[in-house]
């Protein structure tokens, strides 16, 4: 990569090493597949996510293999604008990789993570090192950075859904928050109410100073002794606006064994969007602001604003992992990135944008297979399903007016004629593909269970984590669909016709919804699902139009342990009456 931002290519080794290095590579991955598979038949063992899924990581293509020694040399930081915006398709990643490493990606990148095998002793015993399961992942402390109204707390809510997606353990933990709460307690308890007004935050008061260095201080604590007791990653919302306090961060951090750390900083200077953000904190009900007009409020919040820009320090530190983010995506600047982890976390906050949009979710209509209470399959639309067909465009017309539209479909035959009337542009993803039933594909729920009864008992004891024979489970279909996420996030308006299983996983993306309930969403034919993004979760409606269709949801189980409600998601979308 040219310029001042690039880094030293690395030495290629010669190809005899190469085709000797990618035999070793491709027996260690047979190796794991069929130890894998072995686990993954055993009875009460549930499957294990490594790489695409275990056994869904079906071939390695050796023309895709990259091979490169490691480097010493740190990692410059690279700047990249644009990320985020309509049009743009170029993203950049720093990595630092291990000395005497050889990583490569498998041919669907899309679905694989990065694998690095290594010959640890020099002596030709390779071994696959997973850097990307959380169960492997190194522990990480990720501090924001960054003036109040800035979008810390939009980019920490993000990417904790993110991150819990890809089944980390994820917490935030907010020092506003954390202050607004002992407050409170103080005034109950005591009787002593606190006055967290503008010059509360004034760096000339010293006693408030302590105080919300007692409060930073008393935050991160909580947040190491989170992740020791098995936490993954913790978001440490807060200002961290000074290179004294990041510098107190990374001392502590480095104090405990085995955890990394990464600054986000977010920066902003689009009068709209600090505007905007203004104006949320002030009507949020802040009890800060509690017996304030709204225009009081809004001139107290700007005079703490400056406050901390009397004090502000951007981050400069060369020796930091960070980044940089401006206007939520606009421009992205990352400095030593390196592992899994954060390079995932970049990644995907280049793609976040504050485009107003929406994502619209329709199952295909209704398929001759759904009328024969089969699944799967790649069968045609019903008689019904073509009059769906038919009448989706006028819908999608007159809610979408003359804004810009694009249409995501999979590659299977149903939802390829659900969208054919539409006249917008149209994009086929395979990983869009209705779930893999395997052995199952094409049979009726009864006939599985005269089949299959042990199957059909597990599937329903544990619908989530249940794969089908020679198939896949609802997580495999999680880590399937996350190129989708990714690309849904930095798009604008987008229409996905797709599955039953498939629109449940995107569903519940946007929703933050448990995976246990994943699979009991409702989804139903015929339907338009309306997700209209905002700061802090979702808007929905939905369109029901008025054509005949069967309905394929199939309820928990008796005995099942309820759903968990989750605030702004209505509850009958679970329709999770237990079966009598």
């Amino acid at each position: 990569m040219p310029g001042s931002g690039s880094t030293t290519p690395h030495e290629s080794p010669s190809g005899e090493k190469v085709s000797q290095d990618l035999t070793l590579v491709a027996g260690a991955l047979r190796d794991m597949q069929d130890r894998e598979t072995e686990a993954f038949s055993s009875p009460g063992i549930p499957p294990v996510a490594f790489g695409a899924g275990g056994p869904m990581l079906k071939q390695f293509d050796e023309s895709t293999v990259v091979s490169r020694k490691g480097s010493q040399a740190p990692t410059p930081p690279l700047s990249v604008k644009g990320i985020g915006n309509k049009g743009e398709s170029v993203h950049a990643t720093a990595l630092e990789e291990d000395a005497d490493c050889t990583s490569f990606e498998p041919l669907n990148s899309g679905q694989a993570r990065l694998l690095r095998v290594q010959d640890r002793a020099g002596d030709g015993e390779w071994a696959l090192v997973c850097s990307c399961a959380p169960c492997c992942a190194q522990p990480a402390y990720c501090g924001q950075v960054g003036l109040p109204a800035r979008g810390k707390s939009y980019l920490s809510n993000k990417l904790m859904i993110y991150l819990k997606w890809l089944e980390y353990d994820v917490k935030v933990f907010n020092v506003g928050q954390l202050r607004r709460t002992r407050a409170k307690q103080r005034a109950q308890q005591l009787g002593i109410k606190e006055d967290h007004t503008a010059s509360w935050f004034s760096h000339d008061n010293k006693e408030a100073n302590q105080s919300r260095e007692q409060l930073a201080a008393d935050s991160l604590e909580m947040l190491i002794q989170w992740l020791k007791e098995g936490g993954n990653v913790g978001i440490h919302d807060a200002t961290n606006s000074t290179r004294e306090r990041r510098a107190s961060i990374e001392a502590r951090v480095a104090r405990e064994k085995g955890l990394s750390l990464i600054f986000l900083e977010s920066l902003c200077d689009d009068p709209a969007v600090i505007a905007a953000n203004v104006a949320l904190k002030v009507s949020s009900g802040d009890p800060d602001y509690k017996d304030m007009s709204p225009e009081d409020a809004k001139r107290d919040f700007i005079r703490r604003i400056e406050a901390y820009e009397k004090v502000y320090e951007t981050i400069t530190e060369p020796h930091l992992s960070y980044l940089q983010i401006v206007n939520v995506g606009s421009q992205v600047t990352v400095s030593r990135i390196h592992g899994y982890l954060q390079s995932r976390i970049a990644f995907y906050l280049m793609n976040l944008h504050l485009k107003p949009r929406s994502i619209y979710l329709s199952r295909h209509g209704e398929s001759q297979f759904n009328v024969e209470g089969k699944i799967g399959g790649d069968s045609l639309l019903s008689p019904r399903g073509m009059q769906y067909a038919d009448a989706l465009p006028e819908l999608i017309k007159n809610n979408i007016g003359d804004a810009p539209l694009t249409v995501w479909t999979s590659t299977l035959r149903r939802t390829i004629q659900t969208a054919a009337k539409l006249a917008y542009p149209k994009l086929t993803w395979k990983s869009l593909d209705e779930l893999d039933a395997g052995v199952c594909d094409g049979m009726t729920y009864e006939e599985i269970e005269r089949a299959y009864p042990d199957d059909f008992a597990n599937r329903d004891e544990d619908k989530f984590n249940y794969r089908y024979r020679g198939g896949e489970s609802y997580r495999d279909v999680v880590v399937r669909l996350e190129p989708v996420i990714m690309e849904l996030e930095r798009q604008e308006n987008v229409l996905v016709i797709g599955h039953q299983a498939i629109l449940r996983c995107l569903y519940a993306y946007f929703h933050n919804l448990p995976q246990a309930d994943l699979p009991y969403i409702k989804i139903p034919l015929h339907t338009v699902i309306k997700l209209t993004p905002k700061a802090y979760g979702c808007d929905e409606e939905r369109y029901a139009l008025p054509i005949g269709a069967v309905d394929t949801h199939r309820p928990k189980p008796k005995g099942a342990a309820p759903t968990t409600p989750t605030m702004g998601t209505a509850r009958q979308y679970y329709a999770d009456a237990v079966e009598k």
